[in-house]
């Protein structure tokens, strides 16, 4: 199960690595922000939960939840039979991984270079 579990987290990762430029952000703090954003809303698209952006960036980030979630319920059908807590247990891996791929484990120097 731990397996599958992580072929399906490498799977919506690899998707997000290439069709979303929104992990392209030049600092560390506006890809955490995005990262958290972008993927707790995905999570509660995903869970059927009422989500309600409350600013303008708020909306932005809604908007390519909206349509991150649409991408993975098309393109990995199988998300639409997993329940709640496994969606939950899902997007915590895929947010995990995502946030080591694009801060920690990022060789952009840009990230942390406060003159930049």
């Amino acid at each position: 199960m731990e397996s599958l579990m992580k072929d399906r987290i490498e799977q919506l990762v690899n998707y997000i690595m290439k069709h979303c430029l929104w992990q392209f952000h030049s600092r560390t703090w506006d890809r955490e922000r995005q990262n958290r954003e972008i993927l707790t809303k995905t999570l509660e698209i995903l869970c059927d939960e009422s989500v309600m952006p409350e600013d303008r960036l708020d909306r932005c980030h809604w908007v390519d939840a909206v349509v991150l979630a649409e991408s993975y319920r098309k393109h990995y059908p199988w998300i639409n039979n997993l329940s709640t807590v496994e969606i939950t247990s899902l997007m915590k891996g895929v947010h995990a991984r995502i946030d080591f791929l694009t801060i920690t484990g990022s060789l952009n120097l840009e990230l942390t270079d406060e003159h930049y």
